[in-house]
């Protein structure tokens, strides 16, 4: 089980943005100017660049901001969480 919400938490979001780029690339070039920037988040940051996405209007109010930080949050728990998790493990 903790095997499969680690691949839903790595690969969901990276998944959830393909088929969306796909689907509705309008959204996504209003977003970006280059392609490279989604591509880079897609890898790298992918709750984030599904939340830029989503808030693409950006007014820069404090909900956004908040969904923003949350998202990037997001981001760092999907990686850090399994170091952190495993600690016993590695005798720290």
């Amino acid at each position: 089980m903790c095997c499969f919400l680690t691949v839903l938490v790595l690969l969901g979001p990276r998944f959830a943005a393909i088929v969306w780029w796909l689907f509705w690339p309008a959204k996504w070039n209003l977003a970006f100017s280059s392609i490279i920037w989604p591509i880079l988040g897609i890898i790298f940051l992918p709750w984030t660049t599904l939340m830029y996405v989503i808030l693409v209007p950006w007014t820069g109010n404090f909900w956004e901001w908040l969904f923003m930080i949350l998202a990037v949050l997001a981001d760092l728990a999907s990686y850090g969480g399994g170091g952190w998790g495993n600690r016993d493990r590695l005798g720290m």
